[in-house]
């Protein structure tokens, strides 16, 4: 089996009927900063991305439609980073020009977890057992599995989906159907039932696992779910708040720590932890480049092992000296009012700085969130003064 199916604890079954409906958390609606999006834009972008953006409520299976029936609820938490990561999947497919319907599969492998395993042996966000991990380019090693990183695991799952979807007339049912069983299997089944892709039902194909036929009743069953949930008003009104922006970012080569380079970004450190289970304590990088997923919009800090400020050699050239002088001349008639949206980075930059002289000069330390209306000297002794 190519992938191995799991019922995650991390989606509860439904209360039973008669019980009172749970309570969603409501937030009110915000401008969304540059590192942010709408959560219901997120979802709006899932819903136009669908293969069959009708709930065929005929074919929807009440026994997961009860299991699964708390994922809206889990998306309305704004404690949950289930919304960011489905924004991301749902990117992920958009631009790959898949069915959003895929994204809905990490929901039944692994209740949209990154850190999930199973006692089978698969794991992560997309639960890939360890040969499909390698045949599809993800790193396994020891002191890193990179099943582990929603970064490398989605483009893993994305180049298979987008494979399978070729290898299967773009139909998805047949298309997570082999994600499950293996495409192998499922195309020897078409074969013995004399069927194509043009012309398989997939309820129907022979020889096959109830897991297998399960998997297509449970992502058109949370389909479901999702599309008839965005006729409850209070439901979409949780969405309406402002959510990270999730983007792939490269983890520089001198970087020992992610909670350190999450504090240089000035990114919440314990919720890149969460988000990035493959970059724990003692990762190995095994001589080659990663990915940490991390929230956009702020700009990438250079980021030094040794964060001293240091002041640049003279230069022994005939003519620098004049230009040196002037940039001082002009940095010590300067200060610069931090405006909404810029960092240390991009205030260095403009002056022909590194973020920490910056910061030093104004007795700033380097994890220094600045705020609006903060002004900054562009030349000093360190002291702030």
């Amino acid at each position: 089996m190519a992938i191995a199916a799991a019922t995650p604890a991390s989606v509860p079954e439904n209360p039973l009927p008669g019980h009172p409906p749970i309570e969603l958390e409501s937030m009110p609606a915000s401008e969304p900063a540059p590192d942010q999006r709408n959560g219901r834009q997120i979802y709006e972008n899932f819903r136009a991305g669908l293969a069959e953006p009708q709930c065929n409520a005929a074919a929807t299976s009440v026994r997961w439609k009860k299991h699964f029936s708390q994922a809206p609820v889990r998306l309305a938490r704004a404690n949950d980073d289930l919304l960011p990561l489905f924004g991301y999947v749902v990117d992920a497919l958009r631009e790959a020009d898949l069915p959003t319907e895929f994204a809905l599969i990490p929901f039944v492998e692994s209740g949209y977890k990154p850190g999930a395993r199973s006692a089978g042996g698969p794991a992560g966000l997309w639960q890939f057992i360890g040969i499909t991990a390698r045949n599809h380019g993800v790193a396994m090693r020891k002191g890193y599995d990179g099943r582990l990183s929603p970064v490398e695991s989605t483009q893993a799952a994305v180049r298979y989906l987008k494979t399978l979807n070729g290898m299967f007339g773009g139909d998805w049912r047949l298309a997570v159907m082999a994600y499950n069983a293996g495409e192998y299997r499922i195309l020897q089944s078409m074969r013995r039932a004399g069927m194509n892709a043009q012309n398989a039902k997939p309820a129907q194909l022979p020889g096959l696992s109830g897991i297998t036929y399960a998997y297509v009743e449970k992502l058109h069953a949370l389909a479901c779910i999702f599309q008839q949930a965005d006729d409850r008003e209070e439901w979409m009104r949780t969405l309406d708040r402002p959510v990270p922006r999730l983007v792939s970012q490269a983890l520089p080569a001198d970087v020992a720590s992610l909670d350190t380079w999450a504090r240089h970004q000035g990114h919440d450190g314990a919720l890149l932890g969460r988000l990035n289970p493959a970059l724990a304590a003692g990762f190995s990088r095994g001589g080659k480049p990663l990915r940490v997923l991390a929230p956009a919009g702020k700009e990438a800090v250079p980021y030094l092992a040794d964060t001293a400020v240091t002041r640049p050699a003279p230069s022994i050239s005939s003519t620098a000296p004049a230009r040196v002088a002037a940039t001082k001349k002009t940095r010590s008639a300067l200060s610069h009012t931090v405006r909404r949206g810029e960092s240390a980075w991009t205030i260095a930059r403009r002056y022909g700085m590194r973020p920490q002289q910056l910061l030093a000069y104004n007795g700033l330390a380097v994890s220094a969130v600045l705020q609006p209306g903060m002004v900054l000297q562009l030349e000093g002794d360190g002291s702030g003064r």
